[in-house]
This record gives structure tokens, C-alpha cells and sequence, in this order.
């Protein structure tokens, strides 16, 4: 008889069994894609075990007081009436991931050893990030973290975050590990014996063909996983630029201007009405709650895979490295891409039918492929305008604003020009094959099928969220009508 132990039900639920009774470890927990994933696990696996959430105390507050300011959000709300009672299930570990033993005290220490599951999700993201912090954290963080799940006798999955770009310096990026730009342990070395100002000189060298510190310490980040992860049941989760909730818990929902959203958002307030980007390139882009959904399923995936491999050592050569450590490139080029073009025109399209009472100027938005004539753009449609404006408030008496937030907008388009005047191709078969092994029911909760999104509604839905959740002007018959009005004017 054949042993169908590891079929799969396409009607029963598989992940909520496989978390229930777990200790999950969040790292990140106050950030976007933290908030997303303890939201979705608290509510779609309500057997869970307790939630850890590291956190550093930080302004004069408690991680408790944080992440009690972080339930008050209204990503929360759906949760709290399903869940009345999820907060029972959280506890607030105080950590420092920049720090030697993660700063963690023995006493949590010795309470950690009882977890189940590790979703390691934080990193400093800013792209000009000095490098000590960055590698302090990015990488430093991430090696200290495994070297703690060592010593967890039931771990049965470990997922670290990482991007799509870690290896951007490659045209064609596969789900495989690759040569990281310097060892582990000779950057942290170079940190130790280097002070800020001879690292900072240097810094330019050391992340040679990398745009950025960013993606330079993710690189090397992903070597640490796989140096440290040996005997730990481990995966790597690689999603692009991650932008707003396409349908949970909320539809639109973002707590950031990062990205393609700062794009969004500043051409719709008229403020932003340049960008040096290929219009033909493919805006990758993946709506949030897509990426947690594969967060979950991927830890799911990776211990039971574990598993069939539990009679092999990790050192055996017969075992192929992705079968050791799944790479995941969680990506929409490859199944349902969108160009810049067409991201553009979307946005423009639904934020001219609900402009903002916060609008400065009319819209006016241009994609310029070639760096002079986007220069020139700068000079006539952002400075000439911002120093008039800012002349006229002098004489006003007020304060000039305008020109230091053009400062702002062109630092931090010159850091994502990078990524929208290029084109990478992905592989992404780990993604595919792993929604194919996620059963009927389970499609159903933790949807991760780039393929089913239709992008119109969700670049609707994202205008609602960024009005919503960023600037204080969520969608009414009132707020509506006082933005076409100022709008008219």
C-alpha cells in the first residue's frame, strides 16, 4: 500500500493545525509588514501559541507601551471583534537586534527556548543607512538570532525576510543562493576595527557594484542564513517592493511612504511631478497582505519538507542546497506584471476623480527615461516653483517649506531611479510549486496567487488607503467635496 502520510486534503485547513500550540518569535513587529503578519496569525490561526514580539524601548516607552499604541491602529479592528481577547496571547520581549546576544535578558532567554516558529522580519530598510547600523542590524541581528534558535529544541521553521533585490547586481535572479559581496564575519570584523568616520570613507568601495547599503547588507544577510541556519529547518522569503493591502484585514492599508507608495502619493498632491523611470519597465510591485499570506505558508511549507529530510544531514552533499534552504522570490513580473506606464495612469485616473483637500498643485506627472531630461524637469517643474513659493511666504511672514521638501522628494527619488529605470528578470518556481502544494481550503485563507489580482481595483483601493491612513483624509461625501473644491480653485 502506498504511503499517503503527506497527501494532502484539498478540503481540510493544513497551516491553522500546523501553528496551533505554536510559540511563534516576530522580529519587526512594529513595522508595516510586522503589524500585517500578527494580525493575520492571531486571527486566522486562533489556536496559536503565544506571540513573542522583540522591540526595543524606544522615545521613553516601554515595547509594551509601542505595541499598545500599535493596537489602537484600525488595521486591528477586525481582529478585535473576531478575537476579543488576542491580546492574552502577546508577549512583548525587549531586544535589540543590533546588539551582541540580541541584549536579551536570561530570563527571556530561557522563556524563548519553548518556540515553535521564528518569523524574522526585522531590518533597518532606509537605502542610505550608514553602514555600521545597517550591518549591526541587517546582518549582525540575523546572525545572532540563529545562533539563539540553536538552542530551540522544537523549532520547526525559521523564515527570513529578505528582498527580491538583495542581488540586484544580477540581470536574471533565480531562487538560489549566491556569492555574497564580503563574508559575515569579515564585515563584522571590519566593524570592529574600524571607527564611523574610516567605515564611512570606505564605505563606497566595499559595496562596489550594490546601489546601496540596503541591498548590500541583505546580501550578505542571506549568506549568514545560510552560514548559521545548518541543522535549523530554514527558508528565505524574497518579496519586491511590497506596497498597500489589496483585501485584508482592510482593503488599501499602509503605514508608510516608501517606494513606489511616495511615488503615489506625491504625484496626487500635485507635489511630485517628475520621476527618472523607464515607463516601460515593470513596476514590481506586491500588495502586503499577499506577502504575509506567503510569509505563513512558506513556514508551513519549510517544516513540513523538513520533515522528509529528517534521516539526512544537513553536510550531505546528495542534498541539494534548495532542498536545504528554500529561496523564495516572491515577485509579479513573472505572472501578472504591471509597467510603470500603466501604474501611473492608473494612479492618475482614480486620484483626479477624488483629489485631496491636502493638494498643493494641480496634477501634472511625468516619467522621463533619460537623466538630463529629467533634470531639466527638476529645475522647471520643482525648484523654479518651490523658491517663488517659498519667496511669497517670506513676504507673508511665514516659514518657506517648500523648497527643503523638494530637497526631500529628490534624494529620495534619485535612490529608487535605480530600481524603475531597469529591468530584472526572476525566476520564481518555489512560489508556484508551493501555492500548488497549499490545499483548496487553506488558497482560501491565505491567498498569495499574484496571478488573481486585478491591479485597476487595487490602484483604486490604494488611493482610498494612502488618503485613509497618511495624510488624515479618508474618503467622505464632505472630504470629496472639499477637494474638488480646493482642487478648482
Amino acid at each position: 500500500m502506498p504511503d499517503l502520510s503527506d497527501a494532502t486534503n484539498d478540503h481540510q485547513s493544513e497551516i491553522p493545525q500546523f501553528f496551533a500550540g505554536s510559540n511563534v518569535i516576530i522580529t519587526g513587529g512594529s513595522g508595516f509588514l510586522g503589524v500585517l503578519l500578527i494580525e493575520k496569525l492571531l486571527r486566522c490561526c486562533p489556536d496559536i501559541g503565544k506571540l513573542y514580539i522583540f522591540m526595543r524601548a524606544k522615545k521613553g516607552k516601554s515595547p509594551e507601551q509601542r505595541m499598545k499604541e500599535h493596537f489602537d491602529n484600525s488595521v486591528y479592528d477586525r481582529l478585535k471583534k473576531e478575537q476579543p481577547n488576542f491580546e492574552v496571547k502577546i508577549k512583548m520581549v525587549e531586544a535589540d537586534l543590533s546588539k551582541l546576544g540580541l541584549e536579551l535578558s536570561q530570563e527571556d532567554q530561557e522563556l524563548l527556548l519553548d518556540t515553535n516558529v521564528i518569523f524574522h522580519a526585522a531590518a533597518t530598510v532606509r537605502f542610505n543607512e550608514a553602514l555600521r547600523l545597517a550591518v549591526n542590524i541587517n546582518i549582525r541581528g540575523t546572525k545572532e538570532l540563529l545562533l539563539l534558535a540553536k538552542r530551540m529544541p522544537n523549532l520547526k521553521s525559521f523564515v527570513y525576510v529578505s528582498t527580491a533585490f538583495s542581488y540586484c547586481v544580477h540581470n536574471f535572479i533565480e531562487e538560489k543562493s549566491y556569492s555574497p559581496p564580503i563574508e559575515t564575519d569579515k564585515i563584522l570584523t571590519l566593524l570592529d576595527i574600524l571607527n564611523d568616520k574610516e567605515l564611512d570613507k570606505i564605505t563606497p568601495i566595499l559595496i562596489d557594484k550594490w546601489p546601496n547599503t540596503y541591498v548590500f547588507t541583505k546580501a550578505i544577510a542571506e549568506d549568514t542564513v545560510r552560514q548559521y541556519s545548518v541543522g535549523i529547518p530554514t527558508c528565505i522569503v524574497r518579496p519586491s517592493i511590497i506596497t498597500s493591502t489589496a483585501k485584508e484585514p482592510v482593503r488599501g492599508w499602509i503605514n508608510n511612504i516608501y517606494g513606489a507608495v511616495g511615488v503615489v502619493l506625491g504625484s496626487a498632491l500635485g507635489l511630485l511631478r517628475t520621476l527618472h523611470c523607464d515607463p516601460d519597465s515593470v513596476a514590481e510591485i506586491v500588495p502586503a497582505d499577499y506577502v504575509i499570506s506567503h510569509f505563513i505558508a512558506a513556514s508551513w511549507d519549510t517544516a513540513k519538507r523538513r520533515n522528509t529530510l529528517l534521516s539526512i544531514k544537513d553536510t550531505n552533499p546528495d542534498v541539494p542546497e534548495t532542498e536545504r534552504l528554500p529561496i523564495y522570490n516572491y515577485v509579479s513580473v513573472c505572472q501578472n506584471p504591471i509597467t510603470w506606464r500603466r501604474f501611473m495612469k492608473l494612479n492618475r485616473n482614480y486620484g483626479l476623480q477624488i483629489p485631496s483637500k491636502h493638494c498643493v498643485w494641480y496634477y501634472m506627472f511625468s516619467l522621463n527615461k533619460h537623466k538630463f531630461v529629467h533634470n531639466i524637469s527638476e529645475i522647471f517643474l520643482h525648484y523654479i516653483p518651490g523658491i517663488v513659493v517659498d519667496f511669497i511666504l517670506i513676504l507673508s511672514g511665514r516659514k518657506p517649506q517648500l523648497l527643503n521638501a523638494y530637497k526631500k522628494i529628490h534624494k529620495f527619488s534619485s535612490v529608487i531611479a535605480y530600481f524603475s529605470t531597469q529591468y530584472w528578470r526572476f525566476n520564481n518556481d518555489a512560489v508556484v510549486n508551493l501555492w500548488n502544494r497549499v490545499s483548496l481550503a487553506d488558497q482560501q485563507i491565505f491567498n498569495f496567487n499574484i496571478d488573481n489580482l486585478d491591479w485597476e481595483p487595487y490602484m483604486k483601493y490604494m488611493i482610498h488607503g494612502l488618503r485613509a491612513n497618511l495624510i488624515n483624509d479618508p474618503i467622505s461625501e464632505k472630504s470629496l467635496k472639499e477637494g474638488k473644491k480646493k482642487y478648482r480653485k
